[in-house]
Order: C-alpha cells, then sequence, then structure tokens
C-alpha cells in the first residue's frame, strides 16, 4: 500500500520519491480521481491520463531532485503549493484534504514559471 499524505507537504516528497522509484500507480494516488496534471500536450485529468502521461515522463528513465518547497498556503480545505526547482522554474499545485483526513492534489502545473533563460 501507498503511504498517504498526512499533510499537502508531504506531496512534493512523495511525487520526487516515487517518481525515481518509477511507481507509477504511487504518482496517480497523490491526485484525485479527477485530478488535473499540466504536460507540454496538455492538461492529463483523470487517473487513466495521468497514469498515461507518468508513464511517457518516466520513459527516459529521468532522476528528479527534491527543491525548495516554498511555505504553503491553506484556505479551508484547500492548500497551494509550490516548489522552487534547481533549474529556477516554479511548480504550483493545490492540494484538498479528502474525508480520511489525508491530501491530494486536484490540480498541478509542473512549470507555473519557466527556468530562466539561459
Amino acid at each position: 500500500m501507498t503511504e498517504p499524505a498526512t499533510s499537502p507537504d508531504d506531496l512534493g516528497r512523495f511525487f520526487v520519491a516515487r517518481a525515481n522509484a518509477r511507481d507509477v500507480e504511487g504518482l496517480v494516488a497523490l491526485y484525485e480521481p479527477d485530478g488535473v496534471f499540466a504536460t507540454p500536450a496538455g492538461p492529463a485529468a483523470g487517473a487513466d491520463q495521468l497514469r498515461a502521461a507518468f508513464e511517457q515522463m518516466l520513459a527516459d528513465g529521468p532522476t528528479f531532485t527534491p527543491g525548495q518547497p516554498q511555505p504553503t498556503l491553506y484556505a479551508g480545505e484547500l492548500a497551494l503549493t509550490s516548489t522552487r526547482l534547481d533549474d529556477g522554474s516554479v511548480t504550483a499545485e493545490v492540494a484538498r484534504r479528502q474525508p480520511d483526513g489525508t491530501w491530494r492534489w486536484v490540480l498541478d502545473q509542473p512549470r507555473f514559471v519557466a527556468p530562466p533563460a539561459s
């Protein structure tokens, strides 16, 4: 069984660990069933599209490194998480507290701010 996120701050750490382990199902479990992940080809919405997007993303065996998590913003059952990555890009995600108290992402934009031009 995949460990659930008990805080929205767990989600980014779990994403890196599961992506590096090539755990596609573990990645899908970080999102609500109708969650949306932005990809260069367009949004992947729902578990089936998320699964396909993560399989494609991991196909070449990339290595993910943790970035610098930014302070989480809370509004009731929602949380805005964000991470500054080593290349200077910034992620932005919206998480929702689930009825069992765990957290899952609803929306994930992994390149909210693009890396600086070289």
